[in-house]
């Protein structure tokens, strides 16, 4: 019996949209490809990382900025009117306000992604010493320290569920539950105890400098 010849299939054609996508994405700013080695081996204090998380899919919703000190893992959640670049600013400039002269002591560096709510980040080293660094499009594991810490949070907050269900005081206990954590990382002490060492040293410095 003879086998007919069979035509081979037509190859199937790729979507080219995520390729587009990948190649228009915009770099909003200084690529994390310049971030000095002082950040990257987590020995010096005072660099950070910032994400959104994002509660339930609706527009009206508020998220949480997320910072990270890579250093010491001290952890903060801020909750912020939905996801507007003005909202994540602002919330950045008052915490930074929060310590005065020290703020630039405290805060060096700065890495996101390039999510349209960081839009406007870059605007703080116009008004101040940080360093600001956005990582590669669709590289969200560039931001090594954050991201876990995000999925720690999910425990308490899933996906989809709304932030504005949660009251400002509920969140502040998962932070500081998160904070309070011995880690084997930095052999079992807490982020909250070695941010605050962090913090003596820097206010103690400034202070016997004028002695």
């Amino acid at each position: 019996m003879r086998i007919k010849n069979i035509n081979p299939p037509e190859k199937l054609r790729r979507s080219p949209k995520k390729t587009r996508v990948l190649k228009n994405k915009r770099i909003l700013g200084r690529s994390i490809e310049e971030r000095p080695s002082s950040v990257e081996d987590y020995s010096e204090f005072g660099h950070w990382e910032a994400n959104l998380v994002i509660g339930s899919k609706s527009d009206n919703d508020d998220a949480l900025l997320t910072m990270i000190e890579r250093k010491t893992r001290e952890y903060w959640m801020i909750r912020v009117p939905g996801r507007d670049p003005n909202g994540v600013m602002t919330a950045l400039s008052e915490i930074r306000a929060r310590y005065g002269e020290h703020r630039d002591d405290i805060f060096k560096t700065i890495t996101t992604d390039n999510g349209s709510e960081f839009s406007l980040l870059s605007g703080l080293e116009g008004l101040s010493k940080p360093l600001v660094y956005f990582a590669h499009p669709y590289t969200s594991c560039e931001k090594g320290s954050v991201k876990p810490h995000n999925g720690l949070i999910r425990r308490f907050i899933p996906k989809g569920r709304r932030i504005d269900s949660f009251s400002v005081e509920q969140i502040c206990q998962i932070e500081v539950r998160c904070n309070s954590l011995p880690r084997k990382i930095l052999d079992y002490s807490t982020p909250d105890e070695l941010f605050e060492e962090e913090l003596v040293d820097i206010f103690c410095s400034v202070f016997f400098c004028f002695f």
